[in-house]
């Protein structure tokens, strides 16, 4: 009983590590979007970088559509609350996973229904996916995700900067492809941030109508070697077992050879 104890107790303390350390909201580190191709009406590639503690990692967008503009520096900063500045606690970008608010004014608008992809130079972990005013429109993601924040007065969250709308995901089937597609529906003006779970290189979308315009930026709390690093070797319970068991055998040997000398 006693060893199912110790092995339960450590069992438990591990896990509630694990639980803490999902409780406690990540800093992001967001896409710096520095250039592009200039084509804005068609076949457009933009690309950033995205720097961790320990890693630089390319990030390429590209969308054959077109897009409505790109704000790789200056500007307005759209990512702010009710156009009336930064504030991370009621941001509708931030949530119990995301502390940070996405850096400067950097953002690409779209305009056009059809398809896009996210490049990805390493393999991240997890990223988030922030968006502006997805007024009258939806993107049907290749990927599953999780809406973490939306603006919404009544959670506590600012409105975005064009004001507030509702997010719901919806899981579809598309005969056409023959593929699942993860979908963000968006009703008003939603401003949120969802996340994307897993490791991997690209995330595709499709934006559902032409709606100008409706914006995004993607960051990372870091590469996949970075978030799940290789796991410190643990004992085995019965190797615990084991352990204890064997050394209480050699104490009573031990006892007995003492109790044998004596006689």
């Amino acid at each position: 009983m006693k060893y199912q104890s110790l092995i339960l107790g450590f069992l438990s303390v591990g896990t509630l590590s694990v639980w803490a350390g999902a409780a406690q909201a990540a800093t992001i580190n967001w896409t710096d979007w520095t250039t592009s191709n200039n084509s804005l009406n068609s076949n457009f590639v933009a690309q950033g970088t995205i720097t961790t503690s320990t890693s630089s990692v390319n990030v390429t967008y590209s969308n054959p559509q077109g897009i409505s503009f790109y704000q790789p520096s200056g500007g307005t900063d759209y990512w702010q609350n009710n156009q009336a500045g930064r504030t991370p606690a009621t941001s509708p970008y931030t949530s119990t996973a995301v502390s940070n608010i996405p850096t400067g004014t950097d953002l690409i608008a779209l305009q056009y229904a059809g398809n896009q992809t996210l490049t990805f130079s390493k393999t991240i972990a997890n990223p988030v996916f922030s968006y502006v005013s997805l007024n009258g429109n939806g993107y049907a993601f290749d990927r599953d995700f999780n809406i973490l924040s939306v603006g919404d007065p009544a959670t506590g969250k600012d409105c975005g900067y064009f004001g507030c709308g509702t997010s719901s995901k919806s899981v579809v089937f598309n005969a056409g492809t023959g593929k699942t597609e993860y979908q963000l529906i968006g009703t008003g003006e939603p401003h949120g941030t969802l996340q994307f779970t897993g490791a991997f290189e690209t995330v595709s979308w499709r934006s559902l109508s032409n709606e100008n315009w409706n914006g995004f930026t993607v960051g990372i709390q870091g590469t996949a070697a970075e978030v799940f690093p290789p796991s410190a070797s643990v004992p085995e319970p019965f190797t615990i077992v084991g352990t204890l068991v064997g050394g209480t055998a050699a104490l009573r040997m031990r006892k007995k050879l003492k109790s044998t000398a004596k006689e």
